[in-house]
């Protein structure tokens, strides 16, 4: 797993989006353990105190919860990562488009520009 975090917005807030998308892409399961918070912090190059902060976070909402002897877990919940991975995905997609408007695209031609795209993207594969 590569940590990309930049100096540019706060770590601990990378750290739970990092996480987030870990686990509404599969990567962790519902009911997986996480690994230490020295071991993540480890892996993240951070300080543990960073990590805790944002597993603390994490668990704030939800998204994984503590047992007290035996570490942290994701939520088993699939209807709440389901709706989070929405919450992520219409974001990033509003975004988009706010981007493509500053750029002068219309609707429509966001959507032929994707097709065309997905069409080429397509041929290339086979």
């Amino acid at each position: 797993m590569a940590w990309n975090l930049s100096s540019e917005r706060p770590i601990y807030a990378q750290i739970i989006e990092k996480i987030q998308q870990d686990i509404i892409s599969g990567n962790y399961a519902p009911g997986d353990r996480l690994p230490s918070v020295r071991d993540l912090a480890s892996e993240a190059a951070v300080n543990p105190n960073t990590m805790q902060k944002a597993l603390t976070e994490l668990e704030r909402t939800g998204l994984v919860f503590a047992q007290r002897t035996s570490g942290r877990y994701i939520t088993e919940d699939i209807i709440m990562i389901q709706k989070m991975k929405e919450e992520i995905a219409s974001a990033h997609i509003k975004e988009f488009l706010d981007k493509m408007a500053q750029l002068g695209f219309k609707k429509q031609e966001i959507i032929d520009l994707i097709t065309q795209l997905e069409k080429s993207d397509k041929e290339e594969n086979e």
